[in-house]
């Protein structure tokens, strides 16, 4: 096909230039226009020098009549934003991949209770496709609306799936202990992102819930068949980008395994053998967040410590690759029908 016309809402942001950072070196795609209202007028190149001699576009108010002439629109925005003009878009036959919170959540009255604002289109998030290549793949690729996953339901997810889809764990006792590098803030100006407030420091937040917990609850429901109650308890480390998730889960009779590890290692194996961007770890491997800096991809190992009835699953992404703009482009190469890793191949940022 012709090369895909792209434009990115939103692009300021770290999602934004993370998007514009890896669609160039895309081949199937061309990034026609880029949106910032504060930054109307401004070269990309001279607020991102990283991107000189990439792009020579200048950011544009968003407007529908210029969006609609591209083939996809990446929404970079922050939750809320993106209702506004995805109904006239969608209305014109334009394909969307929101990255933010919008279209997420199949339950209008609880998206309203933790965003805190109200619904302004409804009847789209009914019909938005969850964007985890790893479950929907099928559904992505008709998809005219993306949600994209969030950064901690990414991680959180891939991880606890096998387990669920297997009917092996119980599965309204699990416990995800979760921590984010500060990009999964945004880029903007808060006391608490400061250096000398979060560098050389460990620290928990939302312990008493955080806005993702519907949404990953949402997603393992769906692969439970049932209802799932997580424990989710979010970190933040002194580090610029990367999640690691510990997740904890109990099994259901563990006593009906024949050698348990080494079937939990085949588990994950077999679940995961297709997939391109989710690597399962060698038995006993403790995987790192630098392992994956700056790719689409997800490391997985599964243990089952001393040999006791709980099983341990750690889950490393990027929080801006695979747990946002990364995983953005996989789906649009899915819902073009483009090789699932075009654009994607490039192999982590080490050191």
């Amino acid at each position: 096909m012709s090369v895909i016309k792209a434009a990115i809402v939103g692009g300021t942001g770290y999602t934004g230039v993370e998007l514009l950072r890896l669609l160039s070196g895309h081949s199937g795609v061309k990034v026609t226009a880029i949106t910032s209202r504060a930054e109307a007028g401004t070269p990309v190149a001279e607020l991102f020098p990283s991107l000189r001699g990439h792009y020579d576009l200048k950011f544009t108010a968003p407007e529908v009549d210029e969006l609609a002439q591209c083939d996809v629109v990446f929404f970079a925005t922050p939750h809320g934003v993106a209702q506004a003009q995805v109904p006239e878009l969608v209305a014109r036959g334009v394909r969307i991949i929101d990255l933010s919170a919008d279209f997420r959540l199949q339950d209008i009255p609880a998206w309203e209770k933790w965003y805190g604002q109200q619904h302004a289109c409804p009847e789209l998030a009914a019909q938005a496709v969850y964007g985890l290549p790893e479950v929907n793949r099928a559904q992505i690729a008709s998809a005219q609306l993306i949600a994209c996953p969030g950064c901690y339901p990414t991680s959180i997810q891939l991880g606890f799936l096998p387990l669920l889809e297997a009917g092996l764990i119980e599965p309204t006792g699990l416990i995800a202990n979760a921590a984010s590098g500060a990009s999964g803030a945004g880029r903007q100006g808060k006391t608490d992102l400061l250096f000398a407030e979060n560098n050389d420091s460990f620290r928990a937040y939302g312990a008493s819930g955080h806005r993702h917990l519907p949404e990953i609850e949402q997603g393992l429901s769906r692969a439970a068949g049932g209802p799932v109650a997580l424990t989710f308890v979010p970190h933040l480390l002194p580090m610029v980008r990367g999640i690691h998730a510990t997740l904890y889960a109990t099994l259901e009779n563990p006593a009906a395994a024949e050698s348990a590890q080494e079937s939990l290692q085949q588990l994950f194996e077999q679940r995961y053998q297709s997939e391109p961007f989710v690597d399962v770890m060698p038995a006993g491997s403790h995987p790192q967040t630098r392992s994956v800096r700056g790719t689409n991809m997800c490391r997985l190992a599964v243990l089952r410590p001393q040999g006791r009835d709980t099983v341990v699953v750690l889950s490393v992404i990027d929080n801006l690759a695979k747990g946002a703009s990364a995983q953005a482009i996989q789906n649009m190469n899915i819902m073009f029908g483009l090789n699932e890793n075009q654009g994607l191949e490039s192999p982590a940022l080490l050191p």
